[in-house]
């Protein structure tokens, strides 16, 4: 819980050990929808499935000062990314979003290009190897 609460003073976080996965990203995300200073934000390597996505795309809908998000290589599937999409299209903030090393499939990548044709702030998006 100290982690969650020093966010606040945060400008760029990195953890490779969100303990609890899906609940760890859910207790982050809450942590940073209202946070106003982190600009990049590491969780590659940390487990999160669909449900940690869902949570963690709270954060997209919320956060405005987030510009750095990289989930690569976790387990976020196709439902995850449409979590993650639909909060995207709303998003002003987000610039560079990585995904690589996912199982997004060619139905989550839809729901990815469907999220950017709307989302005019993304510049960069990475799904190397995302098993598409």
């Amino acid at each position: 819980m100290h982690f969650i609460n020093s966010l606040q003073w945060q400008m760029k976080v990195s953890s490779h050990f969100l303990r609890y996965r899906d609940i760890g990203a859910q207790c982050l995300g809450i942590a940073l929808q209202h946070n106003k200073t982190l600009t990049t934000l590491n969780l590659a390597y940390n487990g999160i499935r669909d449900v940690g996505a869902r949570n963690l795309s709270n954060v997209l809908q919320h956060n405005t000062t987030l510009t750095t998000l990289n989930l690569g290589r976790n387990q976020i599937k196709e439902a995850g990314v449409q979590h993650l999409g639909n909060a995207l299209q709303n998003n002003t903030t987000l610039t560079t979003l990585d995904l690589h090393g996912n199982k997004i499939g060619d139905v989550g990548a839809h729901h990815l290009d469907n999220a950017l044709r709307r989302n005019t702030v993304i510049l960069a998006v990475s799904l190397a190897v995302s098993c598409l």
